[in-house]
């Protein structure tokens, strides 16, 4: 089992958005998958409720029981446990980064966001540095340029990696969830679909290539 959490200082930066797309694409790809919801306003346990597959599983969880809600997790068979911490600066986040393979870091470009970063690098450090990429959101279909430029900011000013694959501004995220689903499910050949899946192969590329550098077997 491997556990991605998403982690940042400001909400609206599509926390959840990315969790649920992860997880649907974990288990479109066969893997028993468990989101844990920590965030009080329980976005994706509402989501869950709105939904009728199974898989994945949603739990809510306070912070403070988060560890036994992953054990729990894992003894119940969930091979990917995904953690959707609170849009703002409490426990959760520094609880979810200690338990993680991976830290996803969603933000939008735009100078308000970016600079909460900072405290997001510290926050990093305070959990002992795990693995941990920004992932660009909610930018123009057209905007490559902007994203470019954005990563490399990111990288030289807070030393933080982003994810080669960004999300761009898609109707399908607003509407996805309204019915309980994600993009993939809402329009399997859209491009929300595919930068979804993007990013979840690049998520397992990357967890893979840790664990192999590791010498776990």
């Amino acid at each position: 089992m491997f556990t991605v959490s998403l982690v940042g200082q400001k909400g609206g930066t599509g926390k959840t958005t990315v969790a649920l797309g992860l997880a649907v694409a974990a288990s479109r790809a066969g893997l028993m998958t468990a989101i844990i919801d920590v965030d009080p306003q329980a976005t994706a346990a509402n989501w869950k409720d709105r939904r009728q597959d199974d898989n994945p599983a949603v739990v809510s969880a306070q912070a403070s029981r988060l560890r036994q809600t992953v054990d729990a997790a894992r003894a119940g068979g969930a091979e990917l446990v995904i953690i959707d911490t609170a849009g703002r600066n409490d426990d959760s986040a520094l609880s979810a980064a200690r338990l993680s393979d991976l830290v996803l870091i969603p933000t939008r470009p735009n100078v308000v966001e970016i600079e909460t970063l900072r405290a997001v690098a510290d926050l990093l450090r305070l959990a002992g540095n795990p693995p941990a990429r920004v992932v660009l959101n909610g930018l123009h279909p057209a905007a490559t340029k902007t994203a470019d430029e954005a990563r490399q900011m990111v990288q030289a000013v807070f030393g933080l990696e982003c994810s080669p694959v960004h999300l761009c501004h898609r109707q399908a995220y607003a509407d996805a969830p309204v019915t309980g689903q994600s993009p993939q499910e809402l329009d399997a050949e859209g491009k929300a679909a595919a930068e979804l899946d993007r990013l979840f192969k690049f998520v397992i590329e990357l967890v893979n290539n840790r664990t192999v550098e590791q010498g776990v077997i």
